[in-house]
């Protein structure tokens, strides 16, 4: 098999040769950090956000990040949108929405000011139509990868709608305060992802990771009622938008999913990412989920490969096969992302080990 049948083959619950490994992303820094492995530091850009590179730099970062998925035989990769974003100061930047985020030197920026403030904002309010460019990493993956699956990482109804408010509390007590808002918002950005998903499928993406934390890790931000009224009929749709186009749609949330994990199955999700190990035990998700869904992910990003030694990165990886892989249906990758605080060399032995414990079938004690 290639790399795009695996992860084909895995989220259609079959058992691929072996386990698919896939990222749903890469910080700038993580994947010069990797790439340098593999590549002459000097062909590389310096490390610095995507927006502050000039259009020579990041063709060298998406260069730099092509090379180590060919060098470690990577299954899949994501693409991700390039839309303009605009920086405003030395701590925030505004996005093509008009939405501003104050940076961080760790983790993604996070929404401060958001253009709808009432529903005389939403009456007036247009979103901006993605352009060509904005999915020039699919098409240039697509082109290069023709034996691996390509993702595309979009945006989702909750988080779309909350960064439009300028703040997720504002909007999850709009649910109690303001429902016609909340409803209007949730409608408004919805039409946006399907048109979205009808792009990115005709450009050959094989399946979407839908972005937007829906947990902490004590559990879900809202109660399965408030899911199931303001969420999940959004979700519904996108998910079979992405059905009819022929592709397989997946849900990222980090924190304690569980609750919400039936709802997002009748929704019609293919996959739950990233299972995160501090609130989420992937054997227990496996044992009552693995037969009508693709588990993704596990490898722990907040502890393991940033503090971790190879030894305990390989153990983990071991382990987290054992329980996940048997009979199909699983993708190894990490508990969100390889962002700047995973040492690159952890992450080799991540799939290093990947590769070494998880040929089907599974024959880990």
């Amino acid at each position: 098999m290639d790399g795009r049948q695996r992860i084909m083959t895995a989220l259609n619950l079959g058992q691929p040769d072996t386990v698919p490994i896939w990222e749903m992303a890469y910080n700038e820094s993580s994947i010069i950090g990797i790439a340098k492995h593999f590549m002459e530091e000097k062909e590389l850009p310096k490390p610095k956000l995507l927006m502050d590179m000039s259009g020579e730099e990041k063709f060298r970062l998406i260069g730099g990040l092509m090379t180590l998925v060919k060098a470690l035989d990577l299954d899949g990769v994501t693409a991700v949108s390039l839309a303009p974003r605009e920086r405003l100061d030395k701590e925030h930047m505004k996005d093509s929405l008009g939405v501003v985020y104050h940076l961080s030197d760790f983790g993604e920026p996070y929404p401060v000011s958001g253009p709808i403030g009432d529903l005389g904002d939403l009456k007036k309010f247009k979103m901006r139509p993605p352009v060509d460019l904005d999915y020039m990493m699919l098409d240039v993956f697509r082109k290069a990868f023709p034996d691996r699956a390509i993702a595309m990482h979009m945006p989702g109804t909750f988080k779309l709608s909350w960064t439009l408010r300028g703040s997720m509390e504002k909007f999850l007590m709009d649910y109690l305060d303001n429902p016609q808002l909340a409803h209007g918002l949730a409608r408004m950005v919805t039409d946006h992802c399907v048109g979205m998903v009808d792009t990115v499928f005709q450009k050959g993406a094989d399946f979407i990771i839908l972005e937007g934390d829906l947990a902490y890790n004590p559990g879900p931000m809202m109660s399965p009622k408030h899911y199931r009224e303001f969420i999940m009929p959004y979700h519904a749709e996108i998910c079979a938008a992405a059905h009819k186009a022929g592709g397989k749609i997946v849900k990222h949330s980090d924190g304690k999913l569980t609750p919400l994990v039936p709802d997002l199955l009748a929704a019609g999700f293919d996959g739950i990412h990233p299972i995160q190990p501090q609130c989420m035990d992937i054997g227990e998700i496996k044992k009552e989920f693995g037969k009508r869904t693709c588990i993704l992910g596990n490898i722990d990003c907040s502890f393991l490969l940033v503090f971790g030694t190879p030894e305990e990165v390989k153990e983990s990886v071991k382990d987290t096969i054992a329980k996940a892989a048997p009979g199909g249906g699983y993708i190894i990758s990490s508990s969100n992302s390889i962002h700047p605080g995973c040492k690159p060399e952890n992450y080799l032995v991540m799939v290093e080990a990947a590769r070494e414990f998880g040929r089907y079938p599974i024959k880990i004690s």
